[in-house]
């Protein structure tokens, strides 16, 4: 028996170890790293994945945002904090809560002046973050604040000194981060309880869909009795009343706290209305106190995270990776209720069907996907494919309601970032990888309309001007003299771009249309698919913009950007063809083209692949590479198809290790555009060696296999979803070198550097055998 019991208990000890051993991938999450200068929805460190409440401290987010995506929020190099804001999503953001001491302040104040207002200065030695959870002292009023979230429910936990007037400000009508004016707020008190919305017109919206607006929701809990109430409308104050109405209205609760008494807030949020946002607290904020939502935060993030779980490798490499990964699971949040109500696009409440009382998916607001198929569709492919699959599902959501496909959508509203419409693409490619549990006919009848239709066209559902590429086989160039080019219909400034985008579209819709047996319509996306090669000067060896009379415009500079290219130029536009990169390489030349694309790389390692150390999202749009903007993303994977993979290993490994950082300035370039995980996901990808330039469009999709950065990547999801983990493991992990001698796929060797998807959906492995050297 005595034996028996020292054996039980080293049994426990042994399970004690190994639960104490389980990685913990929040500790490599940092999410400072680019925030200097970033977007608004970037720094949301209190957060679930895909979740609604995004809580994060504001330095600057009340600046205004006069074009709609200026960097504002927060920015690691401030010295202050405004408060702290409950929603951040592209195109949306407001309900800023701020712990005070002393005096009562109404307005934020002045980064420049901090003291003018209710903000306070903070060290960065009393500032922490990770994945679901922020900690930050803000100096003035000796104050700890801590956030932590459920998916719909923001905490707040401030603990206070000993005082007779802590206070507690509700800022709730006026504008944050990218969501526009306010046009009206209200904000009620009773039982312990403050309850309101706010209602806003960011500029996005007004662009796409004049006159409509974004609404936002809350009901929040006290855990403490004020002493004192009142509300304010911007600088005036009025004691006693428990009710304001209008924009520029907010609300405040005086307390009488003990030495380190905390107060905590829990706050349910909605898009629905504020009925809704209650709900959503009582079914996922009542049961839970800060820390046990915090520690669910944690454990949350760790489910997702280590789905990709990665051994070996330098622990910067590892910060790098799993930060990019956190940014790519942040965006892009729900925007439906617990009960399954949802915004619909007119501005009324939906509702998603329901099993057993339970809506069958979920609903997210998403930005733009344009140049997303070269790192989110791809990661969401291998690791989340349920979020891709209710990712399609809001698509068709908003297509339903509305009749066309949003590129981006705010509370369903068309939000379309550059005027184009890559939705029918991602549609096509997550069919394509066996992701399909929806509407299937439905989704093709969406896809079909977005590709070719171009008569009726609402301005939301961008690509004004695809009946020119339908008609012509391209897009021409006419000037822009609206300054609204997002919308002209008979061409764009940006034909050129415009046209190249369109055929890789047609390209992807023409699988879809094959793999249903459309042949009709097949024929016709594969004619359009071709309409790049229209663009392709054989005598400059660019593709070059086009006039309405088919002609080559005059005065072509390559470096010029804007001028036929939207955020970009013929030098980086010309390798936009990642639907038939062997043809491209067969016009170009052989041997020019690995030589041209071998000589920008060389060149823009100069500027750190971008646009150098210039802060700015802008930066680099006139170089010859620029990694900090989707339409290069895949650039450096295309040496793959020219027969020269070194090269693509070489350079991607140098992308690797120089454009990204681990500090806040240098992040992501140098303050470039993250643009809701993008960047992040593209150097997950590269650091697993695996990329598709195809972007899962092709019928049967593959990835171009890189060298890993790892010495073992095992890519496990929950049994349910994919039974078989697959596994990428590098057999010779001494060898510090970074070329490819050969690889297996279960144990099978290969002739090509390609790994079908199929392989990897059915799990297995994959080994990479390093050479020596490059010789």
């Amino acid at each position: 028996m005595k034996n028996l019991y020292l054996l039980l208990l080293l049994c426990i000890a042994s399970s004690i170890s190994v639960n104490a051993q389980e990685t913990d991938y929040t500790s490599f999450v940092r999410p400072n790293i680019g925030s200097a200068h970033s977007r608004y929805f970037f720094y949301t460190p209190a957060a679930l994945p895909f979740g609604m409440a995004k809580l994060a401290p504001s330095t600057n987010g009340s600046y205004g945002n006069k074009s709609g995506w200026e960097a504002v929020g927060y920015d690691d190099g401030h010295q202050s904090i405004e408060g702290f804001a409950n929603f951040h999503e592209f195109q949306i953001g407001g309900l800023l809560f701020a712990p005070t001491v002393g005096k009562l302040q109404t307005k934020p104040g002045t980064l420049e002046d901090p003291y003018s207002g209710y903000r306070s200065t903070f060290d960065k030695k009393d500032e922490y973050a990770t994945a679901g959870y922020y900690r930050v002292k803000l100096q003035e009023y000796d104050v700890v604040a801590e956030l932590t979230a459920t998916e719909r429910v923001g905490y707040h936990r401030y603990t206070f000194p000993k005082t007779d007037s802590a206070h507690v400000i509700f800022d709730i009508g006026h504008q944050l981060g990218e969501s526009g004016p306010v046009r009206d707020a209200e904000v009620f008190f009773a039982n312990n309880s403050v309850w309101g919305y706010v209602v806003t017109q960011p500029v996005y919206v007004q662009k796409y869909q004049e006159g409509a607006d974004i609404r936002m929701y809350f009901y929040a809990e006290l855990d403490k009795s004020p002493t004192a109430i009142g509300v304010f409308n911007d600088q005036k104050a009025i004691a006693g009343q428990q009710h304001i109405k209008g924009a520029g209205s907010g609300l405040y609760l005086t307390f009488t706290t003990a030495a380190n008494e905390a107060i905590t807030i829990k706050t349910g949020l909605s898009y629905t209305s504020i009925e809704n946002a209650k709900d959503n607290l009582a079914h996922e904020g009542r049961s839970k106190n800060f820390d046990q939502a915090r520690t669910a935060a944690t454990q949350k993030w760790n489910s997702m995270l280590g789905r990709i779980q990665v051994e070996g490798g330098k622990t910067s490499d590892k910060t790098k990776f799993y930060t990019g990964l956190y940014h790519a699971l942040l965006g892009r949040g729900l925007a439906s209720d617990v009960n399954g109500s949802y915004p619909k696009n007119d501005g009324t409440i939906g509702q998603i069907t329901r099993k057993n009382g339970t809506p069958i998916h979920h609903h997210y607001n998403t930005d733009a996907i344009w140049g997303a198929f070269w790192n989110l569709t791809q990661l969401w492919a291998i690791a989340y494919p349920e979020y891709y699959n209710e990712w399609i599902q809001s698509q068709l959501l908003v297509y339903r309601d509305a009749g066309w496909l949003g590129d981006g959508i705010a509370n369903s509203k068309f939000v379309s970032g550059v005027g184009t419409n890559f939705t029918g693409l991602a549609i096509a490619a997550g069919y394509n990888v066996g992701i399909r549990n929806y509407d299937i006919e439905e989704a093709y009848a969406a896809v079909r309309k977005n590709e070719l239709e171009g008569r009726d066209r609402i301005p939301g559902a961008g690509k004004l001007d695809v009946a020119m590429f339908v008609r012509n086989g391209y897009v021409p160039f006419v000037p822009d003299e609206t300054g609204a080019p997002e919308l002209m219909t008979q061409g764009s400034p940006f034909g050129a771009s415009h046209t190249l985008e369109y055929a890789f579209s047609a390209s992807a819709a023409a699988q879809f249309a094959r793999a249903l047996n459309k042949q009709a319509d097949y024929k016709q996306f594969v004619s359009l698919s071709t309409g790049w090669r229209t663009l392709y000067d054989p005598k400059t060896g660019f593709l070059r913009p086009k006039d309405t009379k088919g002609a080559f415009l005059d005065n072509f500079n390559p470096f010029q950007s804007w001028r036929g290219f939207q955020e970009g130029n013929a030098w980086q536009y010309t390798f936009y063809v990642p639907h038939e990169p062997e043809e491209l390489v067969k016009r170009v030349g052989h041997r020019n083209f690995v030589h041209r694309l071998d000589s920008i790389f060389t060149v823009s390692q100069k500027n750190v692949f971008g646009g150098g150390t210039h802060i700015d999202a802008f930066a680099g749009i006139e170089g010859l590479y620029n990694h900090g903007n989707q339409p290069n993303l895949h650039i450096s994977w295309l040496f793959n198809f020219a027969d020269r993979p070194d090269l693509s290993q070489k350079w991607v490994r140098a992308i690797c290790d120089e454009f990204y950082g681990t500090d806040g300035i240098h992040g992501y370039g140098y303050g470039q555009d993250e643009d809701q995980g993008q960047l992040g996901a593209w150097y997950v990808l590269a650091s697993m060696g695996l990329f598709d330039v195809k972007g899962l469009t092709a019928a049967d999709p593959s990835f171009q296999i890189g060298t890993p950065l790892f010495d073992k990547i095992t890519i496990s999801l929950p049994k349910d979803i994919r039974p078989r983990p697959f596994v990428i493991s590098i057999t010779n992990p001494q060898e510090n070198g970074i070329y490819i001698d050969k690889v297996q796929i279960n144990g099978r060797p290969q002739k090509m550097l390609s790994l079908p998807f199929r392989e990897l959906s059915h799990g297995g492995k994959l080994e990479v055998t390093k050479k020596a050297s490059h010789f």
